[in-house]
């Protein structure tokens, strides 16, 4: 798997200018000892709301931060880089004590993250790398293994056409281009198939992690690939707007174009359940209490874990049934 991590490159004058009007030396975990929770202020920069999954993520953050009492400056990126690299900077001239984030995409922060270590202001990210040369300017990476993700994916290929001797010709529908759940999850998904000649990606092109780009991106592929036996989608967004293309081609999802997505919202569980979408591998988004204790152990003077990894799981129709009741995005 390949390793993502920050690169640290030297900080200049303008960047110990910028430390002053931050602040710095006053933040969480400081030789001030920690600060009371109601006193502690984190800046969160949200790469946007492009999937109910996102929406979800959100929802749990702020509610986890509101719990706790610790006050959150959120922001929208709406999955442009300069927002967010805006937002980071914000967050630094007003001497915040942690800054997290999900990244847009994988490359070109080591401008703005060195100038959070200037103003020695920890960085925490959530749900997605950065691939950089050193781990040094960040404090944790808590998230899901999306390369995992890949992986189970492909292996309930390899198991469903386990006994097929025809061609499988695979549509996949990627992430946002150059972000890391979009590289790791068609990375693992490649690496599970790849020992077995039958399976051929035919296409692969970006639905943006959206349903309309999933539906958009389906219709076009299916016309230059009427063959196709498998829609892989990297997230449910894609796969619900793949079921819509489907359908207005007059074929059945889940049946003439067999599906497998990540996820597990409740919209793409309850296709799942109706058997529109054949298999759907768990990532989740309530990341939000977890963030709140690596907060808490920065904010104590204590080292969290660099790498936190999420526990998911699968779901088949049958078990999508059984968990939908209970559900909690």
């Amino acid at each position: 798997m390949k390793k993502k991590f920050l690169g640290l490159a030297a900080a200049g004058a303008m960047l110990l200018t910028l430390a002053g009007c931050a602040g710095g030396g006053t933040s969480a975990g400081s030789s001030e000892g920690p600060k009371p929770a109601d006193q502690l202020v984190v800046g969160f920069s949200q790469v946007g709301s492009e999937s109910g999954w996102r929406t979800a993520n959100t929802t749990d953050i702020q509610a986890a931060f509101k719990d706790a009492g610790i006050e959150l400056k959120f922001s929208d990126a709406q999955q442009k880089q300069e927002n967010q690299i805006k937002a980071i900077r914000s967050y630094i001239q007003q001497g915040v004590d942690v800054i997290a984030f999900s990244p847009v995409v994988e490359t070109g922060w080591d401008a703005v993250l060195n100038e959070a270590k200037a103003a020695n202001i920890p960085v925490v990210l959530t749900d997605r790398a950065v691939d950089s040369a050193d781990d040094s300017l960040y404090e944790s990476f808590l998230g899901s293994d999306f390369v995992e993700e890949g992986k189970k994916a492909g292996e309930w290929v390899l198991e469903e056409y386990k006994d097929s001797t025809e061609p499988v010709k695979i549509i996949q529908l990627e992430g946002t281009t150059g972000a890391a759940p979009a590289i790791d999850r068609a990375e693992g998904f490649a690496d599970a198939i790849k020992g077995d000649d039958k399976f051929e990606v035919v296409a692969s092109q970006t639905g943006d992690f959206t349903r309309a780009g999933g539906k958009q991106v389906t219709e076009a592929l299916l016309k230059s690939n009427p063959d196709a036996n498998l829609i892989y989608a990297h997230n449910d967004d894609m796969a619900l707007g793949a079921i819509e293309a489907i359908e207005a081609a007059g074929l059945k999802p889940g049946v003439d174009i067999k599906i497998v997505s990540v996820d597990a919202v409740k919209d793409g569980m309850q296709a799942l359940a109706d058997g529109k979408i054949n298999f759907i591998v768990e990532c989740s988004p309530l990341l939000g209490k977890q963030l709140v204790d690596i907060v808490n152990q920065i904010n104590e003077g204590e080292t969290p874990e660099k790498r936190i990894i999420t526990e998911e799981t699968t779901f088949t129709k049958d078990q999508a049934a059984e968990a939908l009741p209970t559900r909690q995005y």
